[in-house]
C-alpha cells in the first residue's frame, strides 16, 4: 500500500513536470497538419498518467506534434478491457492503430512507439 502511495506520488509529480517542461511541439504547414492529423486518426495510445514509460512516449508524441488520442487504461473500464481483450494484455504504453482493411496493430513497449512514430513523422 505504502509503495503504491509513493509510486503514485512520484508519478504524477513526474508527470506535472513534464508538462511545465515541455517544448513546442513540430511545427508543420496547415497543410502537412492536416495530412499528419488524418494518419494519426486512425492511432490511440493506451496509457497510465503516472506510469514514467507512458509519460516518455507522450512526451515524443508532443514533440513531434501528434494528435493521437490517449485513453486512459487505469481509470476507463472500457479501455482496459479493449486492451486486454483486443490488445492480449494489460501493459502500457500500447499504441493501436488501425488500418482499413488490416487487423489491428497493437504495440507495446515505449522504445518500439517512439521508433516508429519518428520514423513515420519525425
Amino acid at each position: 500500500m505504502l509503495l503504491k502511495v509513493i509510486r503514485n506520488v512520484l508519478g504524477y509529480s513526474i508527470a506535472a513536470v513534464d508538462v511545465v517542461t515541455r517544448g513546442k511541439g513540430q511545427q508543420r504547414s496547415a497543410e502537412q497538419q492536416e495530412k499528419v492529423d488524418a494518419e494519426t486518426r486512425n492511432m490511440a495510445l493506451y496509457q497510465f498518467t503516472a506510469c514514467p514509460f507512458c509519460i516518455k512516449t507522450r512526451r515524443a508524441i508532443h514533440k513531434l506534434g501528434l494528435n493521437i488520442e490517449k485513453r486512459d487504461a487505469m481509470n476507463n473500464a472500457q479501455a482496459r478491457a479493449e486492451l486486454e481483450q483486443q490488445g492480449g494484455q494489460i501493459k502500457v504504453p500500447c499504441l493501436r492503430i488501425s488500418e482499413a482493411g488490416k487487423d489491428d496493430v497493437w504495440m507495446y513497449e515505449s522504445g518500439d512507439i517512439i521508433a516508429y512514430l519518428q520514423q513515420r513523422f519525425g
